[in-house]
């Protein structure tokens, strides 16, 4: 199995703190031999969000993944339930698949989120859901500017409207900190990751789905159909489904090769805050929030209390690179929230999120590779958007066309340039980015 990053990147996850909220949920390994309609690679939202539907359906489905239940993305995220799933901007959308393309990408983000929404209400998972929406937070004058310009389009897209909150009316919001501005859009809801993944697990059971953990896929080949391989078994079967994401490897199969760009992320969370520590920084909202840099922060306050804080992660994923990147978001959110500069911070982890160089998701068949499928590259909001990816999947295994498929899902993603040493081309993105930021 090659894979782009240092092997620490695919390590243990670190003290994460969404896995102390669960109990333990140990998927069995596969051992031996079986048969399955439908094969699906990778047990995180889109494996199961397919699984869960396909299943439903009384399909028969297999779930294979590499290492333990929510080990990837999928149980290491800040649990943004939002919009997004792509970097492409909006001219660039309507440039590639015109007016009626973008709409239909934007609908399809907002579909996502109802997607979400629908499994947690269907299969009664409780998930912590707070957040009336997501608040973009202006880090400039320049940006508060280009906010205001942009909420018109916004309203245009969505269809709802965006409340701007100006720089001295923050702190009544609950949004204390050096912002100039704010944007909230009142579509999509913050969770916690691990128990809707836990939840999306036991519904994807529950109808059928068998879901196998510490078995990773060691050989991929079609032979009439496809057999895949893992340390103690093999399955056989009609379909695969690639929903390995940020996690992928260059050769299962080699059309993923230089495919994708993982990208790492860092989370902190801190202690419980006392009501007082949250009223001395003027942050008492129960907004998910990022702010308006290219490389932004994402934060929010979660009902117990504690504060979340994310950033993206370092280039490699070596000991000294991870010890870098420790200090740096610790002096990111020290600069940002001040008050809370001597607040225990008792979790760290680190994980990757999936860039395409199209710049939007691939959801659909592999060209040239009958009865294959992916869905990957959600650009760092997989929540919602993989979720969806997952059931669009369950509808074209079966020969169904999905409401909600958009043009920009549809497009073979290329590759990047460089091969396996893509990595490189991150350098001056990141150097770029940060004088932008200034």
């Amino acid at each position: 199995m090659k894979r782009l990053y240092e092997t620490p990147a695919y390590g243990p996850q670190g003290a994460c703190w969404w896995a102390e909220t669960v109990d333990d949920d140990t998927w069995p390994q596969l051992t031996g031999d079986l048969h399955t309609e439908v094969a699906v690679i990778g047990g995180g939202f889109t494996g199961l969000s397919a699984a869960r539907h396909l299943a439903r359906d009384g399909v028969s489905v297999t779930v294979l993944e590499a290492e333990h239940a929510g080990y990837g993305a999928s149980g290491r995220n800040g649990g943004f339930c939002c919009l997004g799933g792509a970097k492409a901007p909006g001219a660039l959308l309507r440039r590639r698949f015109g007016e009626d393309g973008a709409r239909d990408w934007y609908a399809c983000e907002r579909a996502a989120i109802d997607t979400v929404a629908r499994i947690l209400d269907e299969d009664g998972i409780d998930a912590d859901i707070h957040s009336e929406g997501e608040t973009l937070l202006a880090h400039s004058p320049r940006a508060w500017a280009a906010m205001q310009d942009e909420a018109p389009q916004v309203a245009q897209d969505y269809g709802v409207d965006p409340v701007l909150t100006p720089r001295d009316g923050l702190r009544q919001q609950g949004l204390g900190g050096p912002w100039h501005g704010a944007m909230t859009i009142p579509l999509g809801f913050a969770l916690n990751p691990r128990r809707y993944h836990a939840g999306l697990a036991r519904a994807a059971q529950s109808a059928g789905a068998r879901l196998y953990g510490q078995s990773p896929v060691t050989g991929l080949r079609r032979d009439g159909k496809w057999q895949l391989d893992t340390p103690q078994g093999r399955v056989t079967a009609d379909t695969v489904i690639l929903a390995t994401n940020g996690y992928s490897a260059e050769d299962l199969p080699s059309w993923l090769r230089a495919r994708t760009l993982p990208v790492q992320s860092s989370v902190i969370v801190t202690r419980p805050l006392t009501k007082d520590e949250q009223a001395a920084q003027g942050w008492t909202s129960a907004q998910m929030a990022y702010d308006s840099r290219t490389l932004l922060h994402y934060f929010r306050l979660m009902p117990d209390g504690r504060f979340l804080f994310g950033m993206r992660g370092g280039l490699r994923a070596t000991s000294r690179a991870n010890a870098a990147i420790a200090r740096q978001i610790r002096a990111d959110f020290h600069q940002l929230f001040p008050a809370w500069r001597d607040v225990e911070i008792t979790h760290d982890w680190q994980g990757l999120v999936c860039l395409m160089a199209n710049l939007t998701p691939f959801v659909g068949p592999v060209p040239d590779h009958p009865g294959l499928f992916a869905g990957l590259g959600y650009h760092g909001n997989g929540v919602a958007m993989a979720s969806h990816a997952g059931a669009l999947l369950a509808d074209l295994v079966q020969g169904r066309r999905p409401a909600q498929y958009p043009a920009a899902m549809q497009a073979e993603p290329k590759r990047f340039p460089l091969g396996p040493y893509r990595r490189a081309l991150l350098v001056p993105a990141y150097l770029a980015a940060r004088a932008f930021d200034l």
